[in-house]
């Protein structure tokens, strides 16, 4: 039977992990741990005890994004309409949350795949909600969005590469071109 964690242990883990969150979805790099422990108030050791690595946190701050898209998920459940939107959000999510992508595209590919199945999971419903109401193509699987996830980040290095400057409207419009090729526009 595990023992509940103290009040200061999950106090300490929410601080790491707000923490977290905010460093790794904003900027171009992930801080190391120590930054980590510094911005949250909390040793160093504290860090290391609830995170082993920045592999390990990155993967805590993702099931949060991904718990927190459930969420959404469910307020909007009854609009197949959503789906457009909801995939906007993802992919522009996607395209500034740089340094978690980049931790995360270190993990083992067994490990990368597992966590884009939990995604592409919790966007299942919406998708197929949408696209029996003829918002999504009939001929793509939710299984795709992997694919076009990949495709969006291929266009984010490209883009970050050739023009750093112009980088966040050439995504803004990669963004656009990707949502209307999953869910043509209604005409």
């Amino acid at each position: 039977m595990a023992t509940p964690r103290r009040s200061d242990a999950r106090r300490n883990r929410g601080a790491i992990l707000r923490v977290a969150g905010e460093a790794l979805v904003t900027g171009t790099t992930a801080p190391p741990l120590p930054e980590i422990a510094r911005r949250a108030g909390v040793a160093q050791a504290t860090v290391y005890r609830h995170f082993s690595d920045r592999g390990t946190l990155a993967v805590a701050v993702m099931r949060e994004q991904v718990a927190a898209l459930a969420e959404v998920v469910e307020q909007q459940a009854g609009d197949p309409a959503a789906f457009r939107d909801l995939l906007r959000c993802v992919l522009t999510s996607q395209a500034q949350m740089r340094p978690l992508v980049s931790l995360l595209r270190e993990l083992p590919a067994r490990e990368r795949r597992r966590h884009a199945s939990r995604l592409i999971a919790s966007l299942r419903v919406p998708f197929r909600r949408a696209q029996a109401a003829g918002l999504v193509r009939p001929d793509l699987e939710p299984g795709d969005l992997v694919l076009v996830l990949a495709m969006l980040e291929s266009a984010v290095a490209t883009a970050t590469a050739l023009d750093p400057a112009g980088r966040d409207d050439a995504v803004a419009r990669v963004v656009a071109t990707i949502v209307d090729g999953v869910c043509p526009p209604v005409r």
